[in-house]
């Protein structure tokens, strides 16, 4: 399969674009955003690497490019290292550098019956999978700004699913790219990194933002009552 077909790509407006593998096993079928900005675009999460994802962005030669992971997880930093300008969270930092597989959770993708449904343009069979390293080349913490020219990102720092969990709001317009932090399908609390006790802080925060349109790891796009819905439902779930 080459690289063109490998993505499959939506474009959500006029700047932004949703990017995803449809031949990857559904667990890590993330989502990526390509945000065209007016001084830099905005590349969110960066899937399982197994195709080219730089040269499927309509991406003027030249223009800066800032690629923020919003968690060190296996489905979205398989492409991280082929961006120059690299930002994530502090808690994930070291891990971004090394890539391990018990933060990345790797070895479950390795083993996951019928991981793929295509040959990817790599030729990597999943047992042969690795992820290359990613140091950050700038480390994120809560209210850091990722400013575009026309638009600019406020970071919440949101662990729970992971340490470093980050979600990126515009604070002008209500645009949440919210990573794994919350999303619409049946939301993962249980694997090594993951913390129930972090994770209802941050649905407690959640259930009270102010956002109008959500962008989340996994999914569809969905608004601030569904979000507040997902969130309570959560927190209620954890109860007792």
């Amino acid at each position: 399969m080459n690289n063109e077909n490998w993505f499959s790509k939506e474009a959500i407006s006029d700047r932004l674009t949703r990017i995803c593998e449809p031949h990857v096993h559904s667990f890590f079928r993330a989502n990526m955003f390509h945000v065209v900005g007016k001084d830099a675009d905005l590349v969110i999460d960066f899937g399982m690497g197994l195709a080219d994802l730089g040269c499927a962005l309509d991406i003027p030669s030249g223009k800066p490019v800032l690629a923020v992971a919003t968690h060190v997880h296996v489905d979205h930093v398989g492409s991280f290292h082929e961006f120059e300008i690299r930002l994530g969270h502090k808690a994930e930092a070291e891990a971004f550098a090394l890539m391990p597989d018990a933060d990345t959770l790797a070895d479950y993708f390795r083993t996951q019956p019928d991981a793929l449904t295509g040959v990817p343009p790599t030729g990597l069979t999943p047992e042969a999978y690795t992820i290359s390293t990613a140091p950050l080349t700038t480390i994120l913490a809560e209210n850091d700004f990722i400013d575009i020219g026309d638009a600019c990102y406020t970071v919440l720092h949101l662990p729970g699913h992971s340490p470093g969990s980050i979600g990126l709001l515009d604070q002008r317009t209500g645009e949440f790219f919210s990573g794994d932090a919350i999303y619409e399908g049946g939301l993962v609390d249980d694997l090594p990194g993951c913390s129930i006790e972090a994770y209802k802080v941050t649905m407690t925060r959640l259930s009270e933002l102010d956002v109008d349109i959500v962008h989340g790891g996994h999914g569809v796009m969905f608004g601030k009552d569904r979000l507040h819905e997902i969130a309570v439902r959560y927190l209620a779930s954890k109860e007792g």
